[in-house]
């Protein structure tokens, strides 16, 4: 089996965003930078979704979190009940099915962070 000890999933649900400013994006531009983890994905997942479709601030730094390489997913059903998939897909989020995704992360053993 492929290792996959050294690879991070960072699920964010939440809508607050003082939490996602000073904790999720922070902890997750700041693993890549200074190379805490080898592979990093965040998922964006319910309130997390309808929040950064709106939040400018929020797609900054969520843009500068997917040019240092983080891969940024999101799941189309929460989307799609807020009808923001567009929005996501717009600002360079891979939209999809997230069960599937997130429940083979979690079979091969990715460590996985939640907020």
């Amino acid at each position: 089996m492929k290792e996959y000890k050294d690879k991070l999933v960072i699920v964010w649900t939440s809508d607050d965003r003082d939490l996602a400013l000073r904790m999720v994006f922070m902890y997750t531009l700041n693993s890549k930078l200074n190379n805490w983890w080898d592979d990093i994905t965040l998922i964006i997942w319910g309130p997390s979704a309808n929040l950064i479709s709106h939040d400018y601030e929020l797609q900054e730094y969520l843009k500068r979190i997917k040019d240092v390489g983080i891969r940024l997913e999101a799941c189309i059903t929460c989307a799609n009940m807020y009808g923001v998939a567009q929005d996501l897909l717009g600002l360079g989020i891979d939209v999809k099915a997230m069960g599937p995704v997130l429940t083979q992360y979690i079979k091969e053993g990715r460590k996985i962070l939640t907020f």
